[in-house]
């Protein structure tokens, strides 16, 4: 059975306080993720004094500033070796997102088992090209993306020693909260297709439908935002589910799982003892004596299945009874 990746984004909904960052693992490890993921950076390097905030940022936090809005969501290393050891005594994964050249430096010196590229830096060489060197697999975003800003992308880490068969490209739509119609979740199998590689889906709509669709499509990795509380203060709350929702998402995900089964199709274990039941049998419509020549008038087709198949009706047409049948009973050959 196939097992999807399930990444638990706490992002930066922790608010800059390490207590709410543990119980957020709490929430995710007892959800059953394999992954939780925080992000990692520091606001000096990642945006200018005068960068604004996205609209939905504006209304989560009534913040005009990015580099005011960040600065209070920054984790130090400390903060992250305390965070590692936290995960590791739950249970489940640690994982951070960097956003720039030294906490790559930072992540990578933690020895993280993999990389996660955000979209908004597919279209950064230099940040690709220090990861790809890492010679780690790479998980990348590509929301906001067309098929050349991924050409570049993908060109840009192999080219920097990154394998092919080492990058997972997931499918995404960079707004918070995404609108359905925006999904385009079609779109994830044509990256498939179109590149040869695992894919998967990170998701930014309300609720757990669309994840959960798109394991159904073929997802091998799916990548979620939570929230201790959607009512809390911070620009991805609202786009988050709550710890309940988030079990619910991954007890719903292993299901389709198991229900995709394999390519063949082929008569289940469960289904078997079912096919003479449901089936029919040719069966005698009267009663017939030895000899007289079955058609149409005195035989039929009725359940159970456990006689001649109907399929073989023209072969049994025409030839002579091989012995007494009474009404119902099934015709032997």
């Amino acid at each position: 059975m196939r097992h999807t990746i399930i990444i638990a984004e706490a992002g930066v909904n922790h608010n800059g306080n390490m207590d709410i960052a543990k119980r957020l693992i709490d929430a995710a490890a007892d959800a059953g993720v394999d992954y939780v993921k925080f992000q990692t950076f520091k606001t000096e390097n990642l945006v200018s004094f005068n960068a604004p905030t996205a609209e939905y940022q504006k209304a989560a936090t009534q913040e005009t500033s990015q580099y005011a809005m960040l600065k209070r969501l920054e984790l130090n290393e400390q903060q992250h070796i305390e965070l590692i050891e936290y995960c590791n005594k739950k249970g489940v994964k640690f994982l951070s997102t960097a956003f720039d050249m030294d906490s790559i430096d930072l992540l990578e010196s933690l020895n993280l088992d993999l990389w996660k590229i955000p979209s908004g830096e597919i279209t950064n060489y230099p940040y690709l090209a220090r990861i790809a060197a890492t010679g780690k697999p790479i998980i990348m975003s590509t929301g906001m993306c067309d098929t050349s800003d991924i050409n570049n992308a993908l060109d840009a880490l192999i080219e920097n020693g990154a394998t092919k068969e080492s990058i997972t490209l997931l499918h995404c739509n960079t707004q918070y909260p995404t609108p359905y119609e925006d999904v385009n979740l079609l779109a994830m199998n044509t990256i498939k297709s179109d590149y040869g590689l695992a894919t998967g889906y990170s998701d930014h709509t309300q609720g757990i439908e669309i994840p959960v669709a798109a394991v159904a499509l073929g997802a091998c990795v799916i990548e979620k935002h939570f929230t201790l509380d959607r009512n809390m203060e911070g620009p991805d709350h609202k786009a988050s589910l709550e710890p309940a929702e988030l079990k619910k998402m991954v007890e719903a995900i292993r299901i389709v799982e198991q229900a995709l089964g394999s390519t063949s199709k082929t008569v289940s274990p469960s289904e078997a003892q079912n096919k003479s039941i449901a089936r029919k049998s040719i069966v005698a419509k009267r009663n017939i004596h030895k000899g007289e020549t079955l058609t149409e008038d005195n035989i039929t087709v009725k359940r159970p299945g456990n006689g001649i198949s109907p399929m073989k009706w023209r072969e049994v047409i025409g030839t002579p009874a091989t012995r007494d049948f009474a009404p119902d009973e099934p015709i032997e050959m």
